[in-house]
């Protein structure tokens, strides 16, 4: 017997909201502590101990063979971060077609948050050289992390009318950098107060137990939205038993097939998969090129990435205002240009400086969360009228699980050169690429296909 997943006219009240704010809140200290800053010098290292290499080791040409294969200890965590978003590229769609089947949708929420969250907590066992239990509790954290984003996501249609969206939308995503940044600081601060010069020991304990900290944080915060928000239903839920498995994989079929109709949508979505693939890369492997590249401290790493959470604000506002005078498009490819500016620098930061990091931070934070705001509500003018929840699905997928060729391609330049710069700089190709795709579509011509009114600034 089919339920009605339509959602409701009315918007809801401002603790259902709240609650659901809670979430980005919960969900933003794995991404701030565990993947920008601690996760890849943490695992980096217990893999070159693996390899046998001493602790705090200035070079380390080790290898270790995880299932039989050959990989560089430096190369260990770019190749699991390929393979963690690979696998996530399955698991979105079928993901969002149990969540517009399900009568309930909190229990789904709840399932992929805490299975994230203790495979994050679960790092506190990964001491040693267990570098293989830090790579698949990786593995499913991230899977985890994603499909409970697609859940998430799920929920605003129904919390809000269209015309509001933005603003709760925008709400979310601010209260998300204050927890992660929070966390963040707080890490920061056990940083400074318990490590001691010359023990690399008790700096791999300090970021051991951080990233422990981000999986207890995010499991208790997501109680908040589990009490806060109504089980409402998915747009399409049945309390029919169906091969739900088959219907994501069929779903996603259906949703290539009707994207190869609009071919100029096509365009930009495959040039947003290319630069964006650049920027998660360099996102997700920045602390790993500064601890074992140019030798920072942990503490520099933590308030860089500080820099970062309070400077995306000011630059995706400065961003947005520009886009009003100059269009989206041309204010992306400027952003991107800026992007290919800050991996250049990268190459020639000298070791040793944290000032120097830290003002590439600054410049990260400037163009992130614009260049990332820009192209999702440029992408909203290229989507057919009634597809809106089906297009924004695939482009999720674009965006959490298409990650994964800049960490390969960096893995591979490190393992062939032995050098984090030669990887860092060689995502420049991303920038490059991605500009000349984007700066090839017409996207005025694009929008009046997919059967929209262009704005007058596009």
């Amino acid at each position: 017997m089919a339920v009605t997943g339509t959602p409701i006219p009315v918007p809801a009240g401002r603790r259902e909201r709240r609650g659901w704010y809670f979430y980005d809140w919960a969900n933003s200290a794995f991404q701030t502590t565990v993947i920008t800053v601690f996760l890849g010098p943490f695992l980096t290292t217990v893999t070159e101990q693996a390899a046998g290499c001493a602790p705090g080791a200035d070079d380390c040409d080790g290898v270790v063979h995880p299932l039989g294969i050959t990989v560089a200890a430096g190369s260990y965590y770019p190749y699991l971060v390929s393979l963690s978003v690979l696998l996530t590229v399955f698991v979105l769609p079928v993901m969002g077609a149990i969540t517009d089947r399900a009568p309930r949708k909190k229990p789904l929420l709840a399932g992929a948050a805490f299975v994230g969250a203790a495979a994050t907590a679960g790092m506190g066992f990964v001491t040693g050289d267990r570098y293989l239990l830090g790579g698949v509790l990786f593995v499913i954290a991230n899977i985890a992390f994603g499909a409970a984003i697609v859940v998430y996501n799920s929920f605003l249609p129904q919390l809000a009318e269209p015309d509001q969206r933005d603003r709760v939308s925008s709400r979310g995503w601010a209260i998300g950098y204050l927890g992660g940044g929070l966390l963040l600081a707080l890490n920061l601060i056990a940083v400074r107060l318990l490590s001691q010069d010359g023990n690399p020991q008790r700096t791999l304990d300090i970021a051991r137990w951080s990233i422990v900290s981000a999986g207890l944080w995010w499991a208790a915060f997501t109680l908040i939205p589990l009490l806060w928000l109504r089980d409402r239903p998915g747009a399409e839920s049945t309390t029919e038993r169906g091969n739900v498995l088959t219907d994501g994989f069929t779903q996603l079929r259906r949703t290539i097939a009707h994207l190869r109709a609009y071919p100029l949508t096509l365009a930009f979505l495959g040039a947003y998969l290319i630069y964006n693939d650049g920027i998660q890369t360099v996102i997700n492997l920045a602390s790993q090129f500064g601890t074992e590249e140019l030798k920072l401290s942990q503490d520099t790493l933590i308030i860089t990435v500080l820099i970062v959470q309070f400077l995306a604000f000011g630059g995706a506002l400065l961003l947005g205002a520009l886009a009003t005078r100059i269009g989206a498009r041309n204010t992306i490819l400027i952003s991107l240009a800026l992007w290919l500016l800050v991996v250049v620098a990268a190459f020639w930061l000298p070791a040793g400086r944290p000032g120097y990091f830290m003002v590439l931070g600054a410049g990260i934070g400037l163009v992130l969360g614009g260049s990332q705001a820009l192209s999702r509500s440029l992408f909203s003018q290229l989507i057919p009228d009634g597809r809106e929840g089906e297009y924004y699905g695939f482009y999720e997928i674009s965006d959490k699980g298409t990650s994964w060729l800049g960490p390969l391609l960096f893995g591979l330049i490190y393992q062939l050169t032995a050098s984090y710069r030669l990887g860092i700089v060689s995502l420049v190709v991303f920038f490059v690429a991605g500009g000349i795709l984007l700066a090839l579509v017409p996207i005025r011509r694009a929008v009046t296909a997919a059967g929209n009114t262009p704005p007058k600034i596009i």
